[in-house]
């Protein structure tokens, strides 16, 4: 073997989408890319491989130029501007080697371009740089995104003050205390969105910053009341302290004391459930995760997700119709409704035929088991599939993730983490689980049979 290729495989398994219409090129770039140690993913079209790019947001993308359908460099364009899968980056592989074509790949946005035949041990050098570069560079965004997120979050509003006492940043909850929008607020002095006394207090205190008497009233925190432009007025704790540098800034902190906050939590009950289903809609779904995910940082116990698809739903909704094919969601929606009873456990129906249910406090290899018995349960509704080749029933597909998350990792990673499990359940051959840790490799599949 070449001693490039005999190189330690990554210690976590990424994720590479290769796609080629010819089948011996195809073979052979995913069998070295498995033997490496990543995941890969294959697409013979392009539209397929938008498809699979979209929902499983592999970490590089190996694209050959010529398809049938659409052409490496349009899949390329289309890539760049989803806002999802533009920091993916593309390596193109073709046999298209002349300068123009190399530079019309640049030009669409790919990061690397390797002209056919191929060496591997090539492919294989470029693969790993180009997975270093955006490690990198994802590790940076990523902690700036995370700061923004935890600042975007945070229950208390949190504005910046300059020397001369304006704001130069107020975040979101801010807006809601002050009943402005961040751009409106940007600009206005501190002192005037204050009712007098403190008002002139902090007007005192920007004026000549080296009054110990006004700095003594200022500093820390003091309850003062917030003037909203309509003439209302909200009792607030703000805190002010300088910020430590050349510049002078000041971090205004503001905690609501009314006790008459409404809830965000105040959705009409049919905004939150499938009208199909009956059972949680996507965007409870999406409410309830992000409710708990913020718990279980703070708890320090672990979330579990799994992601369940209905194995040929397509052909089942072809051959018996629609009717029928709403019947099967009904029935799966009561099997999984059944598994989800505490009030931290929620099943929804994520869209079509894909389901989903978060366990809060539930660690992998309880999660998995309850994968399996979610498997187990919707093969014994025995609702007849003639499209299925082996069991003649309905069957299911059914993925798991777990993490004891903390406020640095990314709750969209945890939930791909799960549709990855479950895409990998059904390459194995449906009707099985499979279950993993989020940002770990693959755990050994579950009972579950393949049919």
């Amino acid at each position: 073997m070449h001693p490039v290729l005999a190189l330690a495989a990554p210690a976590r398994q990424s994720a590479i989408l290769i796609v080629d219409d010819a089948p011996d090129s195809l073979g052979l770039l995913q069998d070295m890319m498995r033997q490496q140690g990543y995941q890969t993913f294959v697409a013979s079209t392009g539209k397929r491989a938008l498809d699979i790019a979209m929902r499983v947001q592999p970490d590089l993308i190996l694209l050959d130029v010529i398809l049938p359908d659409l052409d490496g460099l349009e899949i390329c364009r289309r890539l760049k501007r989803a806002p999802d899968t533009a920091h993916i980056p593309i390596i193109f592989i073709s046999a298209c080697g002349e300068t123009d074509d190399i530079v019309a790949g640049f030009d669409t946005g790919a990061a690397d371009y390797i002209a056919k035949p191929v060496r591997m041990a090539e492919v294989c050098v470029r693969v790993r740089a180009q997975l270093r570069l955006r490690s990198s560079s994802d590790n940076q965004k990523q902690q700036a995104e995370r700061l923004q997120l935890i600042v975007d979050g945070m229950d208390e509003g949190l504005m910046l003050v300059d020397g001369d006492g304006r704001i130069a940043y107020a975040n979101p909850a801010s807006e809601g205390f002050l009943a402005q929008t961040c751009s409106l607020l940007a600009g206005q002095p501190l002192c005037d969105l204050i009712e007098p006394p403190a008002a002139h207090d902090y007007a005192a205190f920007f004026a000549n910053k080296h009054d110990a008497a006004a700095a003594a009233r200022c500093r820390g925190t003091r309850e003062v009341l917030l003037r909203q432009p309509e003439g209302a007025l909200r009792a607030i704790d703000l805190g002010l302290s300088p910020m430590a540098g050349d510049e002078a800034l000041f971090v205004i902190l503001l905690h609501d004391i009314t006790h008459h906050k409404k809830s965000e939590t105040a959705l009409q009950h049919a905004a939150l459930v499938d009208p199909l289903t009956r059972i949680a809609n996507r965007r409870h779904f999406d409410a309830f995760l992000e409710k708990e995910w913020q718990r279980a940082i703070r708890s320090g116990q672990p979330l579990s997700l799994i992601v369940i698809d209905v194995d040929h739903f397509k052909g089942y909704n072809d051959s018996l119709g629609h009717a029928a094919g709403d019947t099967c969601l009904q029935a799966i929606a009561e099997a999984l409704q059944s598994h989800a009873m505490r009030p931290t456990d929620l099943a929804a129906r994520y869209g079509g035929e894909e389901f989903v249910v978060l366990l809060a406090d539930t660690c992998s290899s309880t999660a998995a088991r309850l994968g399996e018995t979610i498997r187990a349960d919707i093969e014994r509704l025995a609702m007849p599939n003639p499209r299925t080749d082996g069991a003649g029933v309905v069957t299911a597909s059914v993925g798991v993730a777990c993490i004891v998350p903390t406020m640095f990792d990314d709750i969209r990673s945890f939930f791909v983490s799960a549709d990855r499990a479950m895409y990998e359940a059904k390459a194995r051959g449906r009707n099985q689980v499979v279950s993993m840790q989020a940002g770990a490799v693959w755990e050994p599949m579950l009972g579950g049979r393949a049919h």
